[in-house]
């Protein structure tokens, strides 16, 4: 019997634990995750004890906040649209959190937010914080309800000769490439009895000049690209130009515009909503900051 119990007890020491992903070092995990997508940390976040604590550490989202959030963090502090939090009790993932969700400035005349994946800025600027010509003439121009529109409201054209869009943003965007856009509908879009309808016997002219859109930066960027607006009934947008930023601390000027001055014809029918800029490649949702 004695010998029995001797080799059950040599039996058990001689055995040798299985390692698995949770014998992991809490610090080791969060090395690797530092070099995942916010999008996958969040993901891997329920895999395990020591995925859960590495995938909300400071050290892990630090690495993803942009070098300016707290340039961020105080532009959108000074809005009474947004929810005012204390910051200082804010983890990084809860910060980065923060920042993700649409962020109302300038008077609810823009919109900014990182973009959930790379942490970079989009932003969206409505037709009232746009200079465009004879606005203030409703035999021209006049802006009308949308609820396509994230700013509830767009501006829409009936008739003019000269057809002239201006804007400028000046702003410490993170460091990366951005993409320029104009958000353009032909035709005068509403809705009756719940379903969309559209009315596109305004729509005239931009068939027989194409527009001409430029963009120009403080640091002498440039882009210049002409077209024809023939897409009606939908909201088309429409590309500008690209620009980088090297430094997210130092304030970018982004000057741009959409126009067609040739006034040997009317153009009419267009319902100019909002410019966008997101980070290149970015793929847009329908709505923007449809969130």
């Amino acid at each position: 019997m004695g010998l029995s119990v001797s080799r059950m007890a040599s039996s058990e020491y001689g055995k040798t634990k299985k390692t698995s992903l949770g014998d992991l070092p809490e610090c080791c995990v969060a090395s690797i995750l530092v070099h995942l997508d916010p999008t996958d940390i969040s993901r891997l976040a329920g895999l395990n004890k020591a995925f859960s604590g590495a995938a909300n550490s400071d050290s892990v989202w630090t690495s993803k906040l942009p070098l300016n959030y707290k340039y961020l963090l105080d532009k959108a502090s000074m809005d009474a649209n947004n929810e005012v939090e204390d910051f200082k009790t804010l983890t990084q993932k809860e910060i980065y959190a923060h920042l993700c969700s649409p962020k109302v400035i300038d008077d609810s005349t823009k919109i900014f937010c990182l973009e959930k994946k790379k942490g970079e800025v989009c932003m969206l600027i409505s037709a009232k914080a746009l200079s465009i010509t004879g606005i203030d003439d409703r035999r021209y121009w006049n802006y009308i309800p949308n609820d396509n529109s994230r700013f509830n409201t767009v501006a829409y054209l009936q008739q003019t000769w000269w057809f002239q869009v201006d804007g400028e943003i000046d702003f410490c965007f993170p460091a990366g490439t951005y993409s320029l856009f104009y958000r353009v509908f032909l035709g005068r879009p509403s809705q009756r009895f719940g379903w969309r309808t559209c009315d596109t016997s305004h729509v005239h002219g931009w068939d027989k000049k194409p527009v001409r859109f430029e963009l120009s930066t403080s640091c002498g960027q440039q882009a210049i690209k002409q077209c024809y607006l023939l897409q009606q009934e939908n909201w088309v947008h429409y590309h500008v130009g690209d620009f980088s930023v090297e430094d997210s601390n130092i304030p970018t000027k982004v000057k741009f515009s959409m126009m067609q001055i040739d006034c040997t014809h009317t153009k009419g029918g267009l319902c100019m909503d909002s410019v966008l800029i997101y980070p290149k490649g970015y793929t847009r949702p329908r709505k923007p900051f449809a969130i």
